[in-house]
């Protein structure tokens, strides 16, 4: 599949690198064509790999990964181009992190609406699917970072979608049992409003390499 994956910090660079060794080709996407770590991804990365403009990669990419800020990504997703989103599952990662007041961040959002549900506003003709938010870049495409059972979250209003994301979940290592559909977009609230408590575990934790198990 060619996929287009949105940023290129520490999660696009995740993203991008497990979709790549799966054999995917993939085209990492910023502001501009020539970004230095997106050169250094794609010398790193190898074969079918590549790098150019937000619009650059979401008109290359079947499925789009939003790997940017959250507090970025409605506007990075304008200069990636409505147009070149249309039809297209959206996979949004990203979290609305506050850094403004120091560390630890405080949330861009309220209990009212979630970025997700923000994009699928912004852009209609979109798929938009939230997941991977809720843990570590690492833990995202190698979740066996983790010791044992733990679980991976949906939150879309097309099925269809969901299940193409299901796909790509299971190929990073993710069980069925362990990728839980939350339902429509509007359900993408809880896990982004979930990031305070991550922060503070990470703390407990003395790491990253931590996540949550459902147990019912």
């Amino acid at each position: 599949m060619r996929i287009g994956v949105l940023g290129t910090g520490q999660v696009g660079h995740a993203i991008a690198s497990k979709l790549a060794s799966l054999g995917h080709e993939v085209k990492m996407g910023s502001r501009t064509s020539d970004n230095a770590n997106a050169a250094e991804w794609v010398t790193s990365a190898g074969a079918g790999t590549s790098q150019g403009t937000f619009a650059d990669a979401a008109s290359f990419g079947e499925l789009v990964f939003n790997c940017t800020a959250g507090g970025a990504s409605i506007g990075a997703l304008h200069a990636a181009g409505v147009e070149n989103l249309a039809g297209k599952v959206l996979v949004d990662v990203a979290n609305t992190l506050d850094f403004s007041q120091g560390r630890p961040p405080s949330l861009l959002i309220t209990t009212k609406e979630s970025l997700g549900e923000q994009i699928q506003e912004a852009f209609p003709e979109t798929r938009v699917v939230k997941t991977l938010n809720t843990m570590n870049n690492e833990v995202m495409v190698d979740p066996s970072k983790v010791p044992g059972e733990h679980d991976v979250f949906l939150s879309g209003n097309d099925e269809d979608a969901k299940q193409t994301v299901r796909g790509l979940l299971e190929s990073f290592g993710w069980p069925p049992a362990s990728i839980i559909d939350l339902g429509d977009i509007s359900t993408a609230r809880g896990p982004e409003l979930y990031l305070p408590l991550w922060l503070r575990l990470w703390g407990v934790a003395g790491g990253p390499h931590f996540n949550i198990k459902l147990v019912r």
